[in-house]
This record gives C-alpha cells, sequence and structure tokens, in this order.
C-alpha cells in the first residue's frame, strides 16, 4: 500500500477540519478532523525527519490553524484556509517528504 505524504496529511487536515465544520455547523467536528490529521502527521514528520523538524512543522500546523482566522477577514475563509494549508505543506514536502 502507497504511505500518503505527510504534505497531503497536513494540508488535508487543514481544509477538512474547516470544511466539516462548516458544512456539518459543528466546530468540534471540524476540530477532530483538523487534530486527527494533525496527530498523523506529526507522527510521519517524526519517522521521516526527527523530534525537532516535528516540533517545527507541529508548531506552523497549529500557527497555520490560528492565523488563518485573521487573515479571513482580510481575504475571505476560503482563500485563507488554502493559503496556510498549501503553506504548511509546502513546509512538510521541503522538511520532511522531499528526503523520502
Amino acid at each position: 500500500m502507497a504511505r500518503v505524504p505527510s504534505a497531503v496529511v497536513a494540508g488535508a487536515g487543514l481544509v477538512g477540519g474547516y470544511g466539516v465544520a462548516r458544512w456539518t455547523k459543528k466546530r468540534q467536528l471540524g476540530g477532530v478532523v483538523l487534530a486527527a490529521a494533525g496527530a498523523a502527521a506529526a507522527q510521519q514528520w517524526r519517522k521521516q525527519a526527527g523530534g525537532k523538524a516535528a516540533g517545527a512543522l507541529t508548531a506552523a500546523y497549529v500557527a497555520a490553524f490560528a492565523g488563518s482566522h485573521p487573515l479571513s477577514k482580510k481575504v475571505g475563509a476560503w482563500p485563507s484556509v488554502l493559503g496556510v494549508a498549501g503553506a504548511v505543506a509546502l513546509a512538510s514536502w521541503a522538511v520532511a517528504d522531499r528526503k523520502a
């Protein structure tokens, strides 16, 4: 079975978490999706790039989630979520997936 790159897991977690929260109107359910994908990505980051890199990428994931909120007031919700998800995915690829 092919491994899903951590960049895809992280990006999908941010987009999926927002999408689930928006479409179900249950923020907690979106948070579950966000957290589950973040935990899965962090586990991959640790295996592929080590603990320090995993810590930095996890911090970037959380910062992207938090930063998407004020950014959405300027550019809109979906552009904000897609932008931060792309940034985290790119960082994840550069630090962890590129080496795999």
